[in-house]
């Protein structure tokens, strides 16, 4: 099991950047897929962005609606991964949460056991 903290959410203006961050205890944070979910008022929690751990070669996915948008970024020496949004639209606006699988990655909620406490963006004129 692996403790999350995320950080960096805050409202933001269309056109804007953030920058996300999800702190991960544990010694094994490098074996862990990470992946970063989403979800907005009476809509289901959706797939961002995830990035595999070591043993499937850090590779990463998005979703089409962030795809060029948001980059997944993973430092294991502070066991931290990050989202970087630029480019942000009104309709980013969500609680974000990121969640740790000890297997591969996966765009499907219900398959990781670990999750943060979530932080708000907000993007608004």
């Amino acid at each position: 099991q692996v403790h999350l903290v995320e950080s960096g959410g805050g409202l933001v203006q269309p056109g804007g950047s953030l920058r996300l961050s999800c702190e991960a205890s544990g010694r094994t944070f490098s074996r862990y897929a990470m992946g970063w979910f989403r979800q907005a008022p009476v809509k289901e929690r959706e797939f961002v962005a995830g990035i595999n751990g070591q043993d499937w070669f850090w590779s990463t996915r998005y979703a089409d609606s962030v795809k060029g948008r948001f980059t997944i970024l993973r430092d294991n020496a502070k066991n931290t991964v990050y989202l970087q949004m630029n480019s942000l639209k009104s309709e980013d606006t969500a609680v974000y949460y990121c969640a740790a699988r000890q297997s591969a990655l996966s765009v499907i909620a219900a398959h990781y056991a670990d999750w943060g406490q979530g932080t708000q963006v907000t993007v608004s004129s």
